[in-house]
């Protein structure tokens, strides 16, 4: 459940984009290499691309909540902060979402704001406040498991850039698989409770 970085932006528009089932290249959306690691998973991708964090928490009911899950991976709260949103904005939609998904028995895996390569210093500033909110969050809630998903694309000279960017906004398919690698262990542990 997300934004852009969940739907596979630019190479691949979600099932909620294309109904029913999606469109463009498989392999650019971490949904795709989840699957291909646990086959017998069944992986629903629900990002929109350019959704802000109240934007996602007014589709959670719908595109979490009645496919009952086990789990939901969440990442949003980028484009909030493109816009110009306050880092509190963010926080108080995704605890809302967090606290939907204890009430309903589903497990959430918290992805951390990816990075995007034209944002300025206070963007970064507060993906960065973001970030370190959801992994504190996740420290003392035990139906929330942190996955640094930034630090997954991250160019390992400057954490504020992409590795690979097809438009210097969201990884390719490089590095939505480097999103699912990060993400894998986190869920199957989940999973496994």
């Amino acid at each position: 459940m997300g934004d852009s970085t969940t739907a596979g932006t630019p190479g691949w528009k979600s099932r909620v984009e294309a109904p029913p089932a999606g469109s463009g290249d498989e392999t650019s959306q971490y949904a795709y290499w989840l699957m291909q690691a646990h086959p017998e998973w069944h992986v629903l991708n629900m990002g929109v691309d350019g959704e802000r964090s109240d934007q996602i928490r007014g589709r959670f009911e719908r595109d979490v909540v009645d496919q009952q899950p086990r789990v939901v991976v969440l990442i949003a709260g980028v484009n909030d902060v493109y816009q110009g949103y306050q880092a509190q904005h963010v926080k108080e939609q995704l605890a809302a979402m967090y606290e939907r998904a204890r009430r309903n028995g589903i497990k959430v895996v918290a992805g951390s704001i990816i990075p995007y390569n034209t944002a300025t210093p206070e963007q970064n500033e507060r993906m960065r406040e973001i970030n370190a909110w959801i992994r504190e969050r996740a420290a003392d809630d035990d139906n929330v498991t942190f996955v640094d998903t930034r630090a997954a694309v991250a160019d390992r000279t400057d954490p504020d850039r992409l590795f690979e960017s097809p438009d210097d906004l969201h990884p390719g398919p490089a590095g939505y698989r480097r999103m699912a690698e990060a993400l894998r262990p986190a869920i199957e542990r989940v999973v496994a409770r």
